[in-house]
């Protein structure tokens, strides 16, 4: 029997999960990425407890695939190195099941991508459009010949191409007011084993260990869009030089990198809600449907429940797969219906229904979270600060309850 067939537009991490959550439930997939080659270079992501149980969902262990860090504590500072709040990881392990981890993101794309059978992605390959995408969905590259297709999943990033082709009229993306900067570096030596975040007046900084001795870097500020210096590490060391340790140290490591490692982006976030998640047989997910300020740390994680609540809904992609074990996640779907018609819609409408609202409440919280950090009068600043401090820890965790204890499958 013909396998049914799925497009991705797109080989970041939610594009990739849904590639393997699709093959794993009996899809024919081609994923197209428009970038030339697998990314060698880049920073480091966190997996909050939520998205490492949509991983397990589809057999998918991150920590293994990619190597990982567990810090001892997670926290926010001030500017002169007091602790504003922290948790310990084991505690947060004892109250959610797992520990947040954090991977270097090419290296867990890399992961993602070997899981998928050869040839399954083709590099060098945009989509540059969907013809039909209400009826049998032909897929347009410009780099050979065109994919007809039974779903679409558009996970072509923040700046969705096929976002803006079948929402003409949604308003788009909305400046935070923030520039961000993000690097890894080579620091064993430091031994720092706290994942932590400074907030100053106007100013972040963020320290990720990973699992090989590097740290994932990242520091906000708010300026115009489209402010850039004519040396990011000269701009970092100028801005955070004087913070607590170990941020100067940290700061001469940035300092020997080429500067072209150090990766600065305006950040947004989407304006409005996208008024449905799909449209005919083409499905949105991450920042393409949903893009949200980093605040929370949420963004890939809510692409990864995308992807693996997307796959559960849709039917299987070979109808012969429903004869495996009934205890098969692969097994698990609603088939055609019962009067022979194809269900690809059906399910696309209950994925809508499943994830619209819970990715746009994380959007929400993550736009406020930011405006927090981003506060600069200094009564202001000492309100907030003497405000995050009075709060008991075990609050701060119930706080997190929603989105770390969130994923489910719909059915």
């Amino acid at each position: 029997m013909t396998k049914r067939h799925a497009v991705v537009a797109g080989a970041g991490i939610g594009g990739l999960t849904a590639a393997i959550a699709l093959h794993r439930r009996g899809w024919h997939v081609t994923v197209c990425e428009r970038a030339p080659e697998p990314p060698t270079t880049g920073a480091g992501i966190g997996l909050a407890p939520n998205a490492l149980r949509a991983l397990d969902a589809i057999g998918v262990d991150a920590a293994r695939a990619a190597g990982s860090a567990v810090p001892t504590t997670m926290g926010l500072r001030r500017a002169q190195g007091r602790w504003l709040t922290r948790a310990g990881t084991a505690d947060m392990a004892a109250r959610y099941g797992m520990a947040p981890i954090a991977v270097p993101r090419p290296a867990f794309t890399a992961a993602l991508a070997a899981t998928l059978p050869p040839e399954t992605i083709r590099y060098g390959t945009a989509v540059t459009g969907v013809d039909d995408a209400a009826g049998r969905p032909i897929v347009r590259t410009g780099a050979g010949p065109d994919l007809p297709a039974d779903l679409v999943v558009a996970a072509d990033g923040i700046h969705s191409p096929l976002r803006r082709a079948y929402f003409p009229t949604h308003p788009g993306l909305h400046y935070i007011g923030e520039t961000a900067w993000r690097t890894i570096v080579d620091a064993p030596d430091l031994r720092i084993p706290a994942m932590s975040e400074t907030w100053g007046r106007g100013e972040r900084f963020g320290v990720t260990p990973l699992s090989d001795g590097r740290f994932y870097l990242y520091a906000t500020a708010v300026v115009p869009a489209g402010t850039r210096s004519a040396d990011p590490r000269a701009e970092l060391r100028q801005r955070f030089g004087s913070w607590h340790d170990p941020i100067p140290a940290l700061l001469d490591r940035i300092s020997r990198l080429d500067p072209a490692d150090v990766l600065q982006n305006d950040l947004y976030d989407l304006a409005a809600p996208l008024p449905g998640l799909h449209h005919g047989r083409i499905a949105w997910l991450g920042d393409a449907a949903h893009a949200m300020a980093p605040n929370l740390g949420q963004g890939g994680c809510q692409a990864i429940e995308d992807a693996v609540v997307l796959a559960d809904l849709l039917p299987a992609g070979d109808s012969s797969d429903s004869s495996d074990s009934a205890d098969s996640w692969m097994s698990r779907g609603r088939g055609d219906g019962a009067d022979g018609t194809d269900s690809v819609p059906a399910a696309l409408a209950a994925y809508t229904a499943a994830r619209r609202d819970r990715t746009d409440a994380v959007r929400v919280r993550a736009r406020r979270m930011g405006r927090l950090g981003a506060l600069r009068n200094p009564l202001v600043v000492a309100a907030r600060d003497l405000a995050v401090r009075a709060t008991p820890t075990r609050l701060a965790l119930r706080g997190m309850d929603d989105l770390f204890n969130g994923f489910r499958l719909p059915r």
